[in-house]
């Protein structure tokens, strides 16, 4: 068809305006973002709407909901009665198996019959959202987290007028509390609102956490490596690199004195490496994951080798720096470069198919959503991100913080943990768009579809001996997911599940209490998570000194600890970067 004159067809637009007019898409959705936690609301939406059209079209499911609704109103009448002549609660047993409700005061009436209803509720909703055939099963897992965390907010412990423990508290205090809480309210909205430095309490960086003694022996526009000073006359032969996730500050494992993975490590003769990654800004919203693989691992692994030449390298990544390393090992195996004498990764995982609940907020949709907000800012906030994470255990992070700060006007207690979570980073938007496509919703390392150097690099390439650490309860990386990099690396394979979550569960200290620990090697890649689990028996303390064992027998004898540092110094750690 012929068009008159230079008019384009009716269906081409110009490139420049196709620009501007994504140019207002990005800027609308980075608006929607900013009250919405960086959540797509389009992908909330679409799961709900899946959810409704299945449910509307399976009347054997609403009739076992209409089932269930009718059995737990009768339960729910019988509580009422109930209830109030069972003043211990004998009535109303379910709130024994929820924290919320564990306080003495909740066995009071009309409180245990409130709560009891809000447990029938929850039990209805868990039904309702379950089980519907059809659904696709992300969107199956995602209404019902969604529904979990809207009744999470409505349970009466959130309120002072349903909550007992606050009414009685405010009675004591003759209001006193909620003055205080208010006072706390306005506190928290003026530092949100002038976007503040984040409270740590008395935990300073370089005071009395991030204090083991080193220097930065090396620096370019992404990393500080440090060197931490060998407390022992010798050393094992083979230095450690430790690689910490860039969404963190590296000090999660070198804290206070008495719970510093650094301090332990050196303690135990080990010459320890630590990367310090830059808190980037909107001038590095290009650096790319090849950024973090070249001038992350590869020039921290260039820096060591000329301070020890002719000694391999243990290697040790945590989190997300456990999976870049990963990469990075598998483009050394792919290039014959046997620089690594042992991969050691914390919690980390290199296939995401099962990677726990933060996938819900890893879509299409979400991702795109991210990559808009993200084009406006040149980074993701810390807070963005942030909020995901709190919303997996809102209960513990969101609400009993809420009833604390505010309904009973108390300040918790800061730890050096808690002050380290506090002390958040950004993700350049280049590097955390490829994160999220590559490798959450592609999965292109665990399928061999991921490339470094413009080349195809396998995880089953690599031979190094493997250490793997999961952690029981962790909501990042769920064990299970952390486990199957031992159905990839060929080489000799040790797991370790240990006790805690994904931060304490690592941060776990010869004589913290109440910890064990799983240990044992993986003899083939067909072996399921829960046999292993089966085969090995818990064992009581900290696992540190099992990996420390481990390093030391994967090393090849020790040499005389150097008292300066083979490099010069350019400054004494924890370095500048952190400070960022």
């Amino acid at each position: 068809m012929k068009h008159a004159g230079n008019i384009p067809p009716a269906d081409a637009v110009p490139t420049r305006d196709a620009e501007r007019h994504n140019a207002i898409d990005r800027a609308f959705h980075a608006t929607i973002g900013s009250l919405t936690g960086g959540l797509s609301p389009m992908g909330l939406a679409t799961a709900w709407f899946d959810w409704g059209v299945h449910l509307a079209g399976s009347p054997a499911k609403q009739a076992e909901l209409q089932e269930r609704a009718v059995a737990n109103g009768a339960r729910a009448l019988q509580s009422a009665v109930s209830c109030p002549l069972s003043p211990a609660g004998e009535g109303c047993a379910e709130m024994e198996a929820d924290k919320r409700f564990r306080d003495e005061e909740w066995q009071r009436y009309p409180f245990n019959m409130l709560a009891q209803w809000f447990l029938l509720t929850e039990d209805w909703w868990h039904a309702a959202t379950t089980g519907v055939q059809g659904i696709a099963p992300r969107h199956a897992q995602m209404t019902n987290f969604l529904a979990r965390q809207a009744l999470d907010m409505m349970a009466p412990s959130n309120y002072a007028l349903t909550n007992p423990v606050v009414l009685d508290r405010t009675q004591q205090e003759q209001g006193a509390n909620l003055v205080r809480g208010f006072r706390n309210w306005l506190e928290d909205f003026a530092n949100y609102a002038e976007n503040a430095p984040p409270d740590t309490g008395d935990f300073k960086v370089g005071e009395n956490v991030a204090i083991t003694p080193g220097e930065v022996v090396y620096r370019n526009r992404l990393i500080e490596l440090i060197r931490y000073r060998p407390t022992t006359k010798e050393v094992k032969a083979e230095p450690l690199l430790i690689v910490p996730a860039w969404i963190m500050k590296y000090y999660i494992l070198d804290l206070s004195a008495h719970n510093s993975m650094v301090r332990f490590l050196v303690d135990q003769g080990i010459e320890v490496y630590m990367i310090s990654w830059l808190n980037p800004g909107e001038a590095d919203s290009e650096l790319s994951m090849e950024d973090y693989v070249r001038l992350g691992i590869f020039e921290a692994l260039d820096t060591i080798g000329k301070a020890v030449p002719d000694q391999k390298i243990h290697a040790a990544g945590y989190c997300l720096g456990g999976t870049l390393l990963s990469i990075a090992a598998a483009a050394m195996a792919r290039e014959k470069d046997d620089r690594l004498a042992s991969l050691t990764l914390l919690a980390a995982q290199v296939d995401f198919t099962e990677a726990g609940e933060i996938t819900l907020f890893t879509d299409d949709s979400q991702v795109a959503f991210l990559e808009d907000i993200m084009a406006e800012q040149g980074y993701l906030k810390s807070d963005q991100m942030a909020g995901a994470f709190q919303m997996l255990r809102s209960n513990d992070l969101i609400w009993s913080r809420t009833i604390r700060d505010y309904l009973l006007g108390e300040r918790g207690g800061m730890n050096d943990l808690m002050a380290w979570n506090a002390d958040a980073t950004r993700m350049p938007a280049t590097m955390h768009s490829e994160y999220l496509r590559k490798l959450f919703l592609e999965n292109r390392l665990a399928l061999g579809q991921y490339k470094v150097g413009g080349r195809l690099v396998s995880v089953e390439d690599i031979e190094t001996p493997l250490f793997a650490v999961g952690t029981e309860k962790d909501h990042v990386a769920p064990w299970k997911s952390v486990w199957k990099i031992t159905r990839f690396a060929d080489g000799s394979n040790t797991f370790l599940l240990t006790s805690g979550g994904h931060n304490a569960g690592i941060v776990s200290e010869p004589g913290h209490p109440r910890r064990h620990y799983r240990i044992g090697e993986v003899p083939g890649h067909a072996l399921a998570a829960e046999t292993w689990k089966g085969a090995h028996a818990p064992i009581e303390g900290s696992w540190w000194p099992a990996w420390a064992e481990w390093l030391t027998a994967h090393s090849t004898g020790t040499r005389a600890a150097a008292e300066k540092p083979a490099l010069p110094s350019l400054g004494a750690a924890p370095g500048t970067y952190v400070f960022g």
